[in-house]
Protein backbone atom coordinates (compact mmCIF):
# COMPACT_ATOMS: atom_id res chain seq x y z
CA UNK A 1 0.00 0.00 0.00
CA UNK A 2 2.71 2.52 0.85
CA UNK A 3 5.22 3.19 -1.83
CA UNK A 4 8.70 4.63 -1.61
CA UNK A 5 7.61 8.25 -2.24
CA UNK A 6 5.18 8.07 0.70
CA UNK A 7 7.96 7.02 3.05
CA UNK A 8 10.36 9.57 1.55
CA UNK A 9 8.27 12.64 2.38
CA UNK A 10 7.60 11.35 5.88
CA UNK A 11 11.31 10.98 6.48
CA UNK A 12 11.97 14.49 5.18
CA UNK A 13 9.18 15.87 7.37
CA UNK A 14 10.57 14.11 10.43
CA UNK A 15 14.06 15.48 9.77
CA UNK A 16 12.71 19.01 9.25
CA UNK A 17 10.68 18.79 12.45
CA UNK A 18 13.68 17.57 14.39
CA UNK A 19 15.82 20.38 13.00
CA UNK A 20 13.21 22.99 13.93
CA UNK A 21 12.86 21.67 17.48
CA UNK A 22 16.63 21.51 17.89
CA UNK A 23 17.07 25.04 16.61
CA UNK A 24 14.41 26.34 18.98
CA UNK A 25 16.07 24.58 21.91
CA UNK A 26 19.46 26.07 21.05
CA UNK A 27 17.98 29.54 20.68
CA UNK A 28 16.21 29.25 24.04
CA UNK A 29 19.40 28.08 25.73
CA UNK A 30 21.37 31.00 24.29
CA UNK A 31 18.75 33.51 25.44
CA UNK A 32 18.74 31.96 28.92
CA UNK A 33 22.53 32.16 29.17
CA UNK A 34 22.51 35.79 28.01
CA UNK A 35 19.83 36.68 30.56
CA UNK A 36 21.82 35.07 33.38
CA UNK A 37 25.00 36.78 32.22
CA UNK A 38 23.30 40.18 32.14
CA UNK A 39 21.82 39.61 35.59
CA UNK A 40 25.21 38.60 37.01
CA UNK A 41 26.84 41.70 35.51
CA UNK A 42 24.19 43.94 37.07
CA UNK A 43 24.95 42.54 40.53
CA UNK A 44 28.68 43.10 40.08
CA UNK A 45 28.24 46.80 39.30
CA UNK A 46 28.30 49.29 42.16
CA UNK A 47 25.15 51.31 42.76
CA UNK A 48 24.90 54.64 41.00
CA UNK A 49 25.10 57.67 43.31
CA UNK A 50 21.88 59.10 41.95
CA UNK A 51 20.07 55.90 42.96
CA UNK A 52 21.28 56.09 46.56
CA UNK A 53 18.77 57.13 49.21
CA UNK A 54 19.08 60.72 50.38
CA UNK A 55 20.35 61.32 53.90
CA UNK A 56 20.31 64.52 55.92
Amino acid sequence: MSDKSDSNWKTKAAVATGAAVGSAAIAAALLWVKKRSDKANEQDQPAHPEDAPETD
